[in-house]
């Protein structure tokens, strides 16, 4: 309908907005939001109905920049909540058009740009006087009819909005490429502390702490997230811009400091908290030599005059320089990182404003970790004793920060007494963590500062006496447990099972193993179930061989461990329970692999009716690597392991290797992990390898058929399922192991290309489209083929993300050796030159990406 009602909608609503002396502000306001509704429903639509809506929009755009520049013109004024209500809904306007419409809105833009600028500039003066200096600001707060806001504060961050559409647009950009110092000077000057915050945050360090973490929506977070945006767009010029208005607002401060003013700290606080904001950015173009700023004079020059001032005098640009000094520390000399550390480990432990001690567990948890040289044993120890002191003070919000400074500080204090050290630390963070087993963020942390502590050399033994005798009770009577607590329990047992010595694991096992095993056989709870089955694999790649021998039959711990695989491979199982189990699998097979052999065939049976009962496409993944690690454990004799698999049936297809092979060619892309993909891959590399005749008899699917009939809706998913072409299984395999060197080929890629994004940035809008992935095929690509292998495994070990499993995994199993590279370069080599007549055949089935891929290989 809104094509149709906005060309006799929009001149009554334009006649509603230029007389002002006939209707009021409020009524202006209500006109103007339903032109960006409908401006907005008109973007909507602009994807599929490009022509119509530009179309439409053309006639009517100029009378609406002609007005929006005449309600913007005049200065705003302050105590005028309808006045600023008029002009947000303009600027949301102004935005709907520049996304929209660039190409309309570019022709009349510079209609608006002075009328703009003079409601930036003194809508600055109003915010100041209001907001940052008003002890109250009586339109705080404030909603419309339809319970939009209507402060000044979102008329300010609409401000921002807008210029961040500017700014991000290359062809309006220009518009302010000539003033985007002064646009940065007054960006600067909005990002002071307003007095509303002063006392929320003087009263309620905890709101503090969540209004820095979370990016609250504010003017401040508005106006950095624009200095961003200047500095990804306007490269060089946009950070000199940056550099120079920081300058001029430090220089300012300092005459109002001099004049006797009690604000200048505002202006001190706003600048170092604009630069932490910006501070990736400025070390990555220092970084690169891209500009000849001295960051590490600029930062230190005002830290090192700030540090004088007195805490109680400027509490919050106390805390802001902690945070500051710890964003700039790469480039601030020794001495001066040396002085802050020990004056936040002091202000710690000393009576002074709650934000201050946030400041300066901010610094230390990133400080300490770079700084084990020059802190004297007696400064780590008072930390931490002030730290945990600390932590009985902390809310929900302060909990995670304290016990992030505390992970620091432990690492830092590395050589104290471990029995002090944990006698000290170790009840009060069991405390938090038994009072908050149900928050996962915050139970988290504190396992990981046990986890820490447990490093510490000689705490291990005294922190597992310590906790097992709790644990114990809590697994042996799980029904008796509040919620969470199970789970918990198991979650603290994996971090002290993982990497301890083996007389630990005994010690763990003596007291919790049968009670780890029943929780498995018996519960329906997710949460303890998994938690169980990765308990249960620390178990075994703690124990391994030994573990079978610590019962006195020497069956049983074999017979409870199959029990447990039995009940987490059960196909009625929830697959929300059985998530884990392949990591606990993969560690039988690897550290009981004799005792595993005769079950095998069985184990393969399990393994293919909990995949095909398995709702969760992540849990059949990885069951996938159970038998890709199965193909590498049987060579060189694969054939032995395939004709395995064809004597297994497998519901619904002709045998467990059609099945396996039909999902694994599905799932390979999902597999994620760096573990993972070097087993997966290099076992379907060995299988093709093997030259199977019963590789070439499955076809599997290859490219989705894309229907031509308009949306799918789920009646008509029903009636036509979606439909594949079919490919032989080779050719499927083949394709795979081009697509992940593809993928490796890419992370090279970017990450050249992130090296150069600055100096993109310096071109005048100059676009190319080379596609330098199908030009990989040519000598020209620049590097040697050995150099380019080398780079492909960098990036691809770079831009894997393990987890825990993972560790446990890659530490035991040689495979995670695997340089995949090197080892698909050698199977293209070794498989083309073996059978070249069916290489090239395969290789006529492929993209041509993925031939290119396979040429950079073979032509090195």
């Amino acid at each position: 309908m809104v094509p149709t009602i906005v060309p006799v909608l929009f001149p009554c609503l334009h006649t509603i907005v230029s007389l002002p002396q006939t209707y009021g502000n409020y009524l202006r306001t209500k006109a103007l939001s339903i032109v960006y509704s409908c401006t907005s429903m008109l973007g909507t639509m602009s994807g599929a109905y490009k022509a119509e809506t530009t179309a439409l929009m053309a006639q009517m755009l100029k009378p609406w920049m002609d007005q929006f520049s005449v309600i913007l013109q005049q200065p705003v004024q302050p105590e005028d909540p309808d006045d600023w209500s008029m002009r947000m809904e303009v600027l949301k306007c102004l935005n709907q058009f520049v996304q929209n419409f660039p190409s309309l809105t570019e022709n009349e833009f510079m209609v608006i740009v002075g009328p703009f600028w003079q409601t930036f500039v003194t809508s600055l003066k109003v915010y100041v006087q209001s907001s940052i200096e008003g002890e109250e600001n009586p339109y705080d707060g404030r909603y419309d009819s339809d319970g939009a806001e209507r402060s000044l504060d979102s008329f300010v961050i609409q401000l921002f909005e807008f210029l961040l559409t500017m700014v991000g647009s290359a062809k309006l950009r220009k518009v302010i490429q000539n003033n985007v110092k002064e646009l940065v000077y007054y960006t600067l000057s909005f990002l002071q502390i307003t007095e509303q915050q002063v006392h929320t945050w003087s009263m309620d360090a905890n709101q503090f702490v969540a209004d820095e973490d979370d990016g609250t929506y504010s003017c401040r977070v508005s106006g950095s997230l624009l200095l961003e945006e200047v500095v990804n767009s306007c490269g060089r010029e946009g950070i000199n811009a940056i550099i120079d208005a920081v300058r001029e607002k430090f220089n300012e401060s300092q005459q109002e400091k001099a004049a006797g003013s009690v604000a200048w700290w505002r202006t001190r606080e706003a600048i170092l908290f604009a630069l932490a904001s910006l501070s990736d950015q400025l070390h990555e173009v220092e970084g690169l030599g891209l500009t000849s700023i001295n960051l590490g004079g600029l930062a230190e020059q005002m830290v090192t005059e700030d540090i004088r001032t007195g805490v109680h005098d400027s509490p919050f640009l106390y805390a802001r320089l902690f945070i500051f000094v710890a964003k700039f520390s790469p480039v601030i000399s020794h001495g001066v990182l040396e002085h802050f550390l020990s004056a936040a480990i002091k202000v710690v432990g000393l009576d002074v404003p709650p934000p201050v001690k946030v400041g300066a567990c901010r610094a230390l948890s990133q400080l300490l970790p770079e700084a084990n040289q020059g802190i004297n044993q007696a400064q780590i120890m008072c930390l931490l004793s002030s730290l945990t002191e600390l932590l009985h003070q902390a809310s929900d919000e302060t909990l995670h920060l304290v016990l992030e400074t505390l992970q620091a500080a432990i690492r830092a204090g590395h050589e104290a007494s471990a029995a002090s050290i944990e006698s000290i630390i170790s009840p009060v963070i069991l405390n938090v963590w038994a009072s908050h087993v149900s928050d996962p963020f915050i139970s988290i942390y504190a396992i990981e500062v046990l986890e820490v502590l447990k490093n510490v050399p000689g705490a291990i033994r005294p922190l597992v006496s310590r906790i097992m005798p709790h644990v114990g009770q809590i697994l042996n009577k799980p029904l008796q447990q509040p919620e969470g607590l199970v789970a918990g329990s198991l979650d603290l047992l994996t971090m002290l099972l993982k990497n301890a010595p083996s007389d630990v694991v005994k010690a763990i096992y003596d007291t919790c193993f049968d009670a780890v095993i029943r929780v498995i056989l018996h519960s329906d709870d997710h949460s303890d179930l998994q938690n169980a089955t990765q308990c249960l694999a620390s178990f075994v790649a703690g124990g391994r061989q030994e573990i079978l021998a610590w019962a006195t039959d020497s069956g049983f711990i074999m017979r409870s461990l199959l029990d447990a695989a039995s009940r987490l491979l059960d196909p009625d199982l929830e697959s929300s329970g059985s998530l884990f189990v392949a990591s606990y699998i993969l560690q039988l097979i690897l550290h009981l692999s004799l005792q595993m052999a005769p079950h095998i065939p069985d184990l393969i049976a399990a393994l293919v009716r909990r995949m095909q009962s398995a709702q969760i496409t992540g849990l059949r993944s990885s069951l996938l690597l159970i038998f890709a690690r199965m193909v590498h454990m049987s060579a060189p004799n694969v054939e032995q392991f395939v004709h395995m698999l064809i004597s297994i049936p497998a519901i619904g297809y002709d045998n467990s290797f059609v099945y396996v092979m039909s999902e694994w060619s599905k799932l390979q892309g999902e597999i994620q992990g760096a573990y993972q993909i070097k087993v997966s891959t290099s076992a379907l590399a060995l299988l093709l390898s093997s030259g199977h005749t019963e590789l070439g008899k499955v076809n599997v699917h290859s490219h989705l058929i894309k229907s031509t009939a308009g949306i799918t809706t789920r009646s008509k998913a029903k009636l036509a399922p979606d439909q594949w072409t079919e490919v032989p299984l080779p050719v499927k395999m083949l394709g795979l192991l081009a697509d992940q060197l593809i993928e490796m080929q890419e992370q090279v890629l970017a990450g050249d290309d992130e090296a150069s994004d600055w100096e993109e940035i310096q071109e005048a809008d100059v676009e190319s489209d080379k596609n330098l992935l199908y030009s990989a095929a040519a000598p020209s690509f620049g590097r040697t083929t050995y150099d380019q292998l080398e780079a492909m495994a960098k990036a691809f070990n770079e831009n894997q993300e393990d987890d825990e499993d993972d560790d446990l995994l890659s530490v035991a199993d040689p495979l995670n050796e695997i340089n995949l590279p090197n080892y698909l370069a050698d199977f293209f080599r070794n498989f083309s030159h073996g059978n070249r007549q069916l290489f090239d055949h395969l290789c006529q089935s492929l993209t041509q990406a993925q031939r290119d891929a396979i040429a950079v290989v073979l032509n090195g």
